[in-house]
């Protein structure tokens, strides 16, 4: 009989492997972490004056809604003013079923604002002040681009007589102001 030859086999270096795998992870995630910090999206805030509104932030859903359609309406009374040389009246904008003017279930519930002309601006008194505050729409005579939209959320509000920036400020007028930046479609309330 031949004596028994013990041979010992050592296990594989698991040890180095891991080490390995450890270290190609923390470099997946060192670049994953640079390419995150470099790419990320920077917050900027934009504030607006203590007597101006954020059109996005700051209004109600009916505000908003009553803004945007005077932005919209504004496009036809520029038209309406070239083909008739003056401003259409709210009566003239109502009858051809233009809103905010014209007098339907969304007017009614937006706060059903008694519209009128003054001057070189569009007054709509609200009915509803809870809902949505009165409005004003003051347009520039030289530059028709220019176009001011003012709020005011007063449970009784009467027609200011000068439409200057200071007096409609002093009388608790709030200017709309539309700020579009990168946040615009990435805000996000939790």
């Amino acid at each position: 009989m031949n004596p028994a030859t013990t041979q010992v086999v050592r296990p594989a270096g698991a040890g180095h492997e891991t080490l390995y795998v450890l270290l190609l992870c923390a470099l997946i995630l060192s670049v994953a972490a640079s390419v995150v910090l470099w790419r990320g999206e920077r917050t900027e805030t934009h504030s607006v004056a203590s007597h101006q509104l954020d059109a996005r932030r700051d209004l109600s859903a009916g505000e908003q809604g009553i803004y945007a359609d005077l932005r919209v309406t504004l496009d036809e009374i520029h038209l309406l003013r070239a083909e008739n040389q003056g401003l259409p009246t709210p009566e003239a904008l109502a009858a051809e079923g233009f809103a905010p003017f014209a007098q339907d279930a969304s007017s009614v519930s937006r706060g059903g604002h008694a519209w009128q002309l003054q001057d070189q601006a569009y007054l709509g008194l609200s009915q509803a002040p809870q809902v949505a505050g009165s409005f004003l729409m003051r347009l520039d005579t030289e530059d028709p681009a220019k176009v001011d939209i003012w709020l005011n959320r007063a449970p009784s509000v009467t027609a200011p007589v000068d439409l200057s920036d200071t007096t409609l400020a002093a009388a608790g007028w709030q200017q709309v102001v539309a700020q579009f930046d990168a946040g615009v479609t990435r805000q996000h309330r939790h």
